[in-house]
């Protein structure tokens, strides 16, 4: 494995993840990650609902349809995270819909890489905000944190008998002059 002087993970890419071919590749990283994610947080029930709600094939490929943007991130050319974003009503207000690593590549710096590159694409997209939700029980607020985000309010989205109680989280994104 290549680092950085960070002792970051260099041996990584970034790509526009490729509807249907990548799909397996998209399910193998929230399979392995969607239960370690949420088992402190939510019961098994509705993370089992929840999983199926969101991760089953034809709901990924229902989002994709409808504007989320998936990005599929690799090491040592294997799947090891994702992330999907999409624009929101207000042109320039993206939001980040999920961004997960597998726990066996936390740690490496491809969070933020993954996040980084979320917001380029928003930014080249003529985006200026960046929103995302998280629990407000997870410890992936400190990550997004870290990142610059803030809490802008809170709220609890109905998914079948259940609720999200989530944060939701903005960044304002630099304009650059390239």
């Amino acid at each position: 494995m290549n680092a950085d002087s960070s002792g970051k993970s260099t041996d990584f890419i970034i790509r526009p993840a490729q509807f249907p071919d990548d799909l397996p590749a998209i399910l193998s990283v929230a399979e392995q990650t969607w239960a370690p994610t949420y088992q402190s947080i939510l019961s098994a029930e509705q993370i089992a609902y929840m999983y199926q709600e969101i991760y089953d094939p034809s709901a990924l490929e229902k989002q994709a349809s409808e504007g989320q943007q998936f990005l599929l991130l690799l090491h040592n050319q294997k799947p090891a995270g994702f992330a999907a974003y999409s624009r929101q009503k207000e042109a320039t207000v993206f939001k980040l819909n999920k961004i997960y690593v597998l726990p066996s590549c936390q740690g490496h710096g491809f969070g933020y890489q993954l996040i980084k590159a979320v917001e380029d694409a928003a930014k080249r997209a003529g985006g200026t905000t960046l929103l995302l939700n998280v629990n407000r029980h997870n410890p992936a607020k400190a990550f997004y944190e870290n990142c610059g985000y803030t809490v802008a309010y809170e709220e609890d989205i109905p998914i079948g008998p259940y609720f999200m109680n989530d944060y939701v989280m903005q960044k304002e994104l630099e304009v650059s002059f390239d």
